[in-house]
């Protein structure tokens, strides 16, 4: 595993670009679910600025029509899997990222609290990289081994009817194989 997590909750491996879109984890709840999420911006589009201008609240409106629909956001993940697998942490694992909106997972709501964000450079109909899945990989290894989460799901499963994501082009079967998750 290239990655581990410090006690700050700061993964060595990880590129660290802080977000201000994140708080305090209510006290005493433990880590115990991921959620994978997918990111193209614009939709559609890979490479470029716009998720880590998105999530550290630097998005240009008028760089592209549907920056304008977005630019108020207040949102972040933990992580960012790029496409050739490099990973960007925003958010202290330690801290409550704004990744999962309204959510609900096993009769619990506010996701947010219990859990971390893993978005990966991606859209619904595009498949993902093999760095990628890699990298989502090590990166799960390292969480699991971090902090107790019983379960892995993606963002479409903690919030359904509301979002699609990480897609039916991510390959669960692939993850898991890797991953062991």
């Amino acid at each position: 595993m290239p990655f581990t997590i410090d006690e700050n909750g700061h993964a060595a491996g990880a590129a660290w670009i802080e977000s201000p879109n994140c708080d305090a984890r209510p006290d005493g709840v433990p880590v115990s679910l991921l959620v994978i999420h997918n990111i193209s911006l614009p939709p559609g589009q890979f490479g470029g600025s716009g998720i880590i201008d998105l999530f550290t609240n630097k998005l240009d409106a008028a760089a592209d029509p549907y920056y304008a629909q977005i630019a108020g956001l207040k949102v972040s993940a933990h992580f960012l899997v790029r496409r050739d697998g490099a990973v960007i942490q925003f958010v202290s694992t330690a801290q409550r990222a704004w990744h999962a909106g309204e959510s609900v997972w096993r009769g619990r709501s506010c996701c947010n609290d219990f859990s971390i964000g893993v978005e990966l450079e991606g859209a619904d109909d595009s498949a993902f990289d093999d760095a990628q899945y890699a990298a989502l990989a090590d990166l799960t290894q390292t969480l699991r081994a971090r902090y107790p989460i019983a379960d892995v799901v993606g963002h479409s499963d903690i919030a359904p009817g509301r979002k699609t994501d990480p897609g039916p082009c991510f390959d669960w079967e692939r993850f898991r194989r890797l991953s062991g998750a």
